[in-house]
């Protein structure tokens, strides 16, 4: 009974944690010139410093990238951590 006590008390304090951990991350992406529709990850943005921060910085680096002359693909922010490349 000891043990079902400590584990749930250990869940009820871990479990909050990761939910905001999970729940704070932007991840910043583009596309391919050659696939519009491909994701490739580029950079997480998971500081502790909460969800304006990342997705702030996130956006920022992404409104950067897509200003510069000449680029020719689309880089935009998710939330979360990196979904991996798909094509």
């Amino acid at each position: 009974m000891r043990g079902l006590l400590l584990i749930i008390i250990v869940l009820s304090i871990a479990l909050p944690f990761s939910v905001f951990s999970q729940t704070h991350i932007y991840t910043l992406y583009r596309n391919s010139v050659l696939d519009p529709s491909m994701r490739i990850h580029i950079a997480t943005f998971d500081a502790s410093d909460g969800i304006e921060y990342n997705s702030g910085n996130c956006w920022l680096a992404a409104r950067l990238f897509n200003d510069q002359d000449g680029i020719k693909t689309t880089f935009w922010c998710e939330e979360g951590r990196s979904k991996g490349s798909s094509n």
